[in-house]
């Protein structure tokens, strides 16, 4: 069956479709949050449970171990019950744990609250941007992906100024800081609540007079073109996890997969979780360290500013090529620095700055863009969960591996290692990922159904 292309577009109602981008990267905001909030509370805990490195390790890594269970189910469980639905039980699930962690009166109980608390995020880092890249469209979905990225960065700055707020309270600072995120998990329930579903579900559905009426309140295209594609391209999924299988998703399910190791092997998360531990490292006092990653927090959400402007005007590629060069020549400096002993300081400060610039500006958001882009409409929620359940474990292994590595292997070891995934990351996009700048995601699909037919020597203008 052929697609059939884009009819004459209609204006765009972009205050309806930033309004439903919003409401559900607003799940990004708790993905944040959650994976954050651990750096200033991370020094109590140590001091609380008298914590070994590797105990220390667990104790952060822990939440991204539930990610990638969460990950895994999510998949199924929205495209069997929404995308919005699952977000929903998400918000359930992060406003229970916030405050069960922040009670917890053990070591294992903290753990146990983590983990679960991992599900949620898990879950809700597959359902939000499979919502986004589905309710957006074409020539805005760029952007719509970035306003996840940002919100993950709200979450992230969010749970800086908090720890920075809470830091003098007393031992117990680490029960408060958690329990914080009980209120923005409220606000995310209400505003999913209130969103509608999208297009692409409720038409695998057989939902169409549902999807008719989101497409006709967002613009963008004449509803019944749209319907048409969106219809053509959710025809004949397999059940379930069965999808996976088919040929058409072995390159986007290859190539997600490897950006989901490398997106997080080039470090970002051992940055945003471990920034008290490495400018401790360079000389700063323990509030030095923690105001200090108050302003890497301001710096990270006014860098992912800058994709707003970038993403849909420069494309995915250039911006992942340049963004990858960018954080292996900042983490370059650092190797450097450390080498010649000028590691301390304001020039610590700065490097970690240049690094997150690279990565706000660039990785971070095309990496959320670029993902669900990638998979068929038909198989986009089960597929989604290959990469996210991906990305979470390779999380997880750098986060838990790091202050080890940090200690037995040193400084410039370390550094040199996440250099070398980012001159990695650079080099497989330029020869594997495609652009997906300005195309329809059915335009996109179309990519790998041309690839199969060629693999199998036909032409692929001609198939029907």
């Amino acid at each position: 069956m052929t697609i059939p292309p884009p009819s004459a577009e209609l204006p765009i109602n972009l205050p309806y479709a930033f309004a439903l981008g919003a409401a559900a990267a607003c799940g990004g905001l708790m993905f944040g949050f959650d994976i954050a909030i651990i750096a200033g509370a991370g020094p109590f805990l140590v001091d609380r449970f008298a914590l070994s490195p590797l105990q220390m390790g667990l104790a952060f890594s822990i939440l991204l171990f539930g990610c990638a269970l969460g990950a895994l189910g999510a998949g199924p469980l929205s495209d069997r019950f929404g995308r919005r639905r699952v977000m929903l039980a998400v918000a359930v699930i992060f406003a229970v744990t916030s405050v069960w962690t922040g009670l917890a009166p053990d070591y294992d109980s903290l753990l146990l609250a983590r983990f679960v608390g991992g599900l949620g995020v898990g879950a809700v880092s597959v359902a939000a941007p499979t919502y986004v890249s589905e309710i957006s469209p074409p020539s805005i979905r760029g952007r719509m992906g970035a306003l996840y990225q940002l919100s993950i960065v709200v979450g992230i700055f969010a749970s800086y100024l908090i720890n920075y707020a809470l830091k003098d309270i007393g031992p117990d600072a680490w029960r408060w800081m958690f329990a914080s995120g009980a209120a923005p998990s409220v606000a995310f329930f209400l505003l999913v609540l209130w969103a509608a579903e999208t297009p692409a579900y409720l038409v695998k559905q057989g939902r169409e007079d549902e999807a008719r009426r989101v497409l006709e309140r967002l613009g963008g295209e004449r509803a019944d073109a749209a319907l048409t594609r969106i219809r053509a391209s959710v025809a004949g999924a397999g059940p379930g996890l069965k999808v996976l299988l088919e040929p058409r998703l072995r390159k986007p399910l290859l190539i997600t997969i490897v950006l989901a190791v490398l997106v997080h092997a080039s470090g970002i998360n051992t940055v945003i979780d471990y920034a008290p531990l490495i400018l401790r490292s360079a000389g700063f006092t323990l509030d030095a360290a923690l105001f200090s990653t108050l302003v890497l927090g301001g710096a990270n959400l006014l860098f992912t500013l800058v994709s707003f402007w970038t993403i849909d005007r420069f494309g995915r590629k250039p911006l992942y090529l340049v963004g990858s060069l960018g954080m292996a020549a900042a983490l370059a400096g650092m190797m450097i620095a450390v080498a010649t002993g000028q590691f301390q300081g304001v020039l610590v400060l700065a490097l970690i700055v240049a690094y997150l610039f690279f990565f706000a500006s660039c990785i971070g958001p095309v990496f959320w863009t670029l993902t669900p882009e990638l998979f068929p409409n038909a198989a986009r929620g089960v597929a989604m969960s290959v990469p996210v359940l991906t990305q979470w474990i390779a999380n997880a292994l750098v986060v838990l591996v790091f202050p080890s590595a940090f200690a037995e292997i040193g400084r410039i070891g370390t550094f040199a290692l996440l250099a070398s995934a980012c001159v990695l990351q650079a080099v497989f996009v330029q020869l594997f990922a495609p652009e997906t700048r300005n195309r329809s995601l059915e335009e996109i699909e179309g990519l790998w159904s041309a690839d199969e037919a060629l693999a199998r020597g036909r032409d692929p203008i001609l198939q029907e």
